[in-house]
């Protein structure tokens, strides 16, 4: 049993291998038809499953206009070029999937880039280079006024790089291109100490690499 993806984008079945070969022979299936096995999560061409090798063998087959007002079924091409539909059509499918994630990480990376410029601006303009807190032994002071000085500031400006890079990442995401980098940031992100906003980019790293572990979503990369 399969399910077919239909030039329009939804989802039918699922149907038999036989009901598809009827549709192969009568030419409103074609070898780029995406189609899933039942119980698996993995779109692929028919052109691919053994099911249906000996269809394609001796010649690719010839797609027909459908008769003016008949109703195709489900998921199947209905005139030349209906190949080109079903792979934009996946290729719309797959960026509807990392829309989420990609969203979440570029709230992830605003977030942190904030935090980091405000605190940069604490410490210049606030109580980084200020006196000790009262009660501190020199020695605690001295640490105190480091990492709340030049330590501070430094750590934060990498912590707005380490955005950056996260930011960056997501918008090639969204466009599906780029699936190193796109793979990295949803990593960086889950990284605690690494990330900005930890509890937001832990959850939304791991829902980045899902949907990026897809095979549906991988071979629409460039």
């Amino acid at each position: 049993m399969f399910k077919i993806l239909g030039a329009d984008g939804k989802e039918y079945g699922p149907v038999t291998v036989a009901q598809i070969k009827q549709w192969i022979n009568q030419g409103r299936a074609n070898q780029e038809t995406m189609a899933q096995p039942a119980g698996e999560a993995i779109w692929k061409p028919l052109g691919q499953f053994p099911e249906f090798a000996d269809m394609f063998a001796a010649a690719p087959p010839v797609v027909t206009a459908a008769p003016a007002g008949a109703t195709l079924p489900a998921g199947t091409a209905s005139a030349p070029g209906a190949s080109g539909d079903v792979d934009a059509t996946a290729r719309a499918r797959a960026k509807e999937m990392v829309s989420g994630p990609a969203i979440g990480l570029i709230v992830t990376a605003i977030l942190g880039i904030s935090a980091s410029v405000i605190g940069i601006v604490w410490i210049v303009f606030g109580m980084g280079f200020g006196p000790p807190l009262h009660g501190m032994t020199p020695e605690a002071a001295r640490m105190f006024r480091l990492l709340m000085g030049p330590v501070g500031i430094a750590a934060r400006g990498i912590g707005i790089v380490v955005c950056l890079l996260i930011l960056f990442g997501a918008l090639r995401m969204q466009k599906l291109a780029n699936y190193g980098l796109a793979l990295t940031a949803a990593i960086v992100a889950m990284v605690p100490c690494i990330s900005p906003c930890c509890l937001i980019g832990l959850p939304i790293g791991i829902w980045a690499l899902v949907v990026l572990g897809k095979p549906e979503v991988k071979s629409q990369f460039h």
